[in-house]
């Protein structure tokens, strides 16, 4: 199982993290980045979903709902 998880960094910014858990324990962790704005923020949060999502085929294409 995979998820985001967002945390504040030491300077203030938020960092964005994708965590692969077995059971209760992380057992893998991928930084994915650090963002000041919540610009950079929603664009860490897509990558992030990206890495999660990987090759998998979306069931609904949601592409036009989305604010880019």
């Amino acid at each position: 199982m995979a998820f985001i998880r967002k945390y504040k960094t030491t300077s203030g910014a938020t960092g964005v993290q994708v965590c692969y858990k077995n059971g209760e324990k992380v057992v893998k962790t991928v930084h994915v980045g650090s963002a000041t704005t919540e610009k950079q923020l929603l664009k860490l949060m897509r990558e992030a979903q990206g890495i999660i999502d990987g090759d998998k085929t979306p069931l609904f294409n949601l592409d036009k709902y989305n604010k880019k």
